[in-house]
């Protein structure tokens, strides 16, 4: 099976080699990806080279899917700038390594990996805001790997091992206790965790739409995968849990007082990795599981449709516009990451919550039902303002629109297929 594994590694990069016809090459080599990535699924578990489990085939398909609708929104939002398709192939090639490498090191690298790939996508427009929004995540995020860096070398020198398939839940020490503390704020960096996620509006405001879905519905995920890889070798949950409430209280106060579309759904973005890792902390792998499938088709879509409003009407801020498809899309979308029934994101927090106070955090989970319900009312009172309204209609470009709407029911088709079943 490490075949199968390292031809989904390799897969997006073989696209490079079509040159001319690297745009369509991605999106056929996506839709190869989430086919493997299905047949991976009874091969689970994978030990070996590479280590693949139930929970981290769930972030593998995310990023086939998100990979597969951004290569295709990506051809009418970016046209032939055929760099711009190496760089995502590179990118989603380096993601898919640091979900399945067996190594907590050679995830670090991936990590690394991840930003000097996804740092040239952020620039794609070249814009000086684009511009300095890149160097601003470049320098965050190398300052948290740092304290990841320092975070790997000590587990090493505390369990003696970093393949993560031999890391079992020791007697956690001082120094896993320091290494996990380390881990969380350097890993965390990349996984929207405050403080160090203010690099994570400003590239959402500035980088193409299919990017920010990158980023938000499979990047972050990804992050949030090695944290729970560190959290099983060294579980600190007063720690993770606390950090997690305050994360997600800042985004969702910051919801409120947004103007733009695109970092109003970059907060909510730091709000639902955070109920990622406060699941992580109750140790409700499924519920976490649920949430980063379902987060991922929602906020993509979102991205989506906030892409075609800007590429429709020029405008960037939160106002009404008249656009059917992408309204329904944008809809749908708002009503998925906010965690409304039958969404999977529902079930996915349900399960969080439900975990979180069976493990007795009940100061925490107050906390979080409360910063919640401000993120859902704000983040759907912005959405009605700009989609419940009748006005000039604007022209929609048909394969944008679809896509974004493609994005939105997956994410409800999700929640029904786990309700049903």
């Amino acid at each position: 099976m490490n075949a199968l594994v390292m031809s989904i590694i390799v897969l997006p990069l073989v696209a490079n080699l079509f040159l001319s016809r690297v745009r369509y090459a991605s999106i056929g080599s996506a839709i190869v990806e989430v086919a493997l990535v299905v047949v991976l699924r009874g091969e689970i578990p994978v030990i070996g080279t590479f280590y693949v489990t139930q929970f981290s085939w769930y972030i593998l398909l995310s990023i086939a899917s998100i990979y597969v609708l951004s290569a295709i929104y990506s051809l009418r939002y970016i046209g032939n700038q055929n760099r711009y398709y190496y760089f995502l192939n590179f990118f989603t090639s380096t993601m898919f390594f640091t979900v399945v490498v067996n190594n907590l090191g050679l995830m670090w690298v991936g990590i690394e990996a991840t930003t000097v790939s996804s740092v040239l996508l952020v620039v794609t427009e070249r814009t000086p805001l684009a511009l300095e929004a890149g160097w601003r995540y470049v320098i965050l995020v190398s300052a948290g790997v740092t304290f990841a860096l320092a975070s790997v070398i000590l587990f090493y020198y505390g369990l003696g091992t970093l393949t993560v398939s031999s890391i079992e839940t020791p007697h956690l020490s001082p120094l896993l206790t320091i290494a996990s503390a380390l881990a969380l704020m350097g890993f965390g960096t990349k996984a929207g965790v405050f403080p160090m996620n203010t690099w994570l509006p400003d590239v959402h405001s500035e980088a193409p739409a299919p990017v920010s879905a990158l980023f938000s519905g499979v990047l972050l995920p990804v992050a949030v995968y090695v944290l729970h890889v560190v959290y099983v070798a060294a579980p600190v949950p007063e720690l993770y849990s606390w950090v997690a409430v305050i994360s997600i209280g800042f985004a969702s106060i910051a919801m409120g007082s947004q103007r733009f579309h695109k970092r109003l759904f970059a907060y909510s973005t730091i709000e639902n990795m955070n109920l990622a890792l406060l699941g992580m902390s109750a140790n409700s792998t499924l519920g976490v599981a649920i949430l980063l499938l379902s987060h991922a088709f929602g906020k993509a879509g979102a991205f989506y449709s906030c892409g075609s409003i800007t590429r429709s009407t020029g405008k960037k801020e939160i106002d009404q516009i008249n656009m059917p498809v992408t309204s329904a899309a944008l809809l749908i979308s708002s009503l998925s990451v906010t965690g409304l029934p039958p969404f999977g994101t529902f079930l996915g927090e349900f399960a969080i919550f439900s975990a979180a106070f069976r493990a007795g955090m009940f100061p925490q989970v107050a906390l979080a039902l409360v910063f919640t319900a401000v993120g859902f009312i704000s983040i759907n009172f912005h959405v009605g303002r700009m989609v419940l309204h009748e006005g000039k209609r604007e022209k929609e470009d048909i394969l944008l629109a679809a896509t974004s709407l493609a994005a939105g029911l997956a994410s409800l088709a999700v929640g029904l297929l786990l309700m049903r079943w």
